[in-house]
């Protein structure tokens, strides 16, 4: 704080907290016969420089009294109260009074507000390169960083790699991050996730992405520098699909399973010779696919995105029902028979419907 000592009539100061008290101080200034007759004319009222005159007889007792408090170290004056008193019939004194304080300066820790948003990746790579997942934006509403997720199927030490970062929004506008060389603490584990880099993105910029692409043009291992010049093949499902996808089948599933007898096209997008027991990218064993992949619900699904109401959600239901397993038929009814009784009193249920039916299928299951 300045060395100038603060006054107030009140009894604080806004935005500070009185930490001492040093007790009433006072100060008088004598005006003299002369000065009062100036300004008590009858005949006269006072004029522009007889106020003047009174302010400056105030100013210089105000002065007077934070001097006297700058004597006992105080840094304010509250309660300053100024009274004229008649000593005689020619005299009149101005007495100025106030409690002499010590006060600091409230600092207030305002919480900073926290931001996150996380984007699955809509690309992937078909070969042993580290496959980026996920792009993770943290940080606070004035300053975001950026770190990438990578799947290292290899578990290769992997120190660095150089990337294009390309974000879509909800306008369909892009975004693009061009050569962000992202490092790692530990490269040599399944998932590696990137040192948090500060990115130029602002959180209104963060609020309206819809999702991201990252193309890797090189990366680095102790055994040297390694080109990658394949294209990336793009996720063809919608993202909310994507995500469920990655909840069920591992946070580097790209693709459904599907086999035409000839084939079979793996959770991580790679596709193997029939008789292939095991992915020979991340080792998922067919078998085990199949077993979990009994039903192709995705048709059902577009074919409900077609209709409007509940009623008719159900009806394509029924169509497909047979092919359900058991397990599966109990639920997608109710969820069918609690949306139709919704839909009488809230209004229209089919998005909510649909994505319970994706839930039942997507979700763990």
């Amino acid at each position: 704080m300045s060395d100038r000592i603060m006054v107030t009539t009140s009894s604080s100061f806004e935005g500070y907290e009185i930490k001492k008290y040093y007790g009433i101080i006072s100060t008088q200034v004598i005006l003299g016969s002369n000065f009062i007759k100036s300004i008590t004319s009858v005949a006269n009222e006072p004029d522009e420089k007889d106020l003047a005159a009174i302010e400056e007889v105030k100013e210089n007792a105000v002065k007077q009294l934070q001097k006297k408090a700058k004597e006992k170290e105080a840094n304010a004056v509250i309660g300053v109260r100024l009274e004229y008193t008649s000593i005689s019939s020619s005299c009149v004194a101005l007495n100025v009074t106030g409690t002499a304080v010590k006060i600091e300066k409230i600092h207030r820790n305002y919480a900073v507000e926290k931001v996150n948003k996380e984007l699955v990746v809509k690309n992937y790579y078909d070969r042993f390169v580290p496959r980026p997942v996920k792009v993770v934006l943290d940080g606070t509403k004035k300053d975001i960083d950026i770190s990438l997720w990578f799947y290292n199927y290899n578990m290769d030490d992997i120190q660095s790699v150089r990337v294009n970062v390309e974000f879509t929004n909800l306008y369909e506008e892009k975004l693009i991050m061009k050569d962000l060389d992202v490092a790692f603490d530990k490269g040599n584990v399944s998932l590696i996730k990137s040192i948090p880099l500060h990115c130029e993105l602002t959180y209104a910029d963060m609020l309206v992405l819809k999702d991201t692409r990252v193309i890797i043009s090189k990366y680095a291992t102790p055994r040297g520098v390694f080109a990658c010049n394949d294209a990336p093949r793009d996720v063809t499902m919608s993202t909310h699909r994507l995500e469920n996808l990655k909840k069920a089948r591992g946070i580097d599933a790209v693709e459904k399973y599907r086999t035409d007898g000839m084939i079979w096209t793996c959770n991580c997008g790679h596709v193997n010779e029939a008789g292939s027991e095991e992915c020979i990218v991340c080792g998922r064993k067919q078998e085990e696919l199949k077993s979990s992949t009994s039903f192709n619900y995705e048709e059902m699904i577009d074919r409900m995105k077609e209709k409007e109401y509940v009623s008719e959600l159900k009806e394509v239901l029924m169509e497909y029902i047979q092919q359900i397993d058991n397990r599966y038929r109990m639920e997608l009814l109710e969820i069918m028979e609690s949306g139709l009784h919704y839909e009488k009193t809230r209004g229209n249920m089919r998005d909510s419907v649909i994505e319970k039916v994706e839930k039942v299928f997507e979700e763990g299951h």
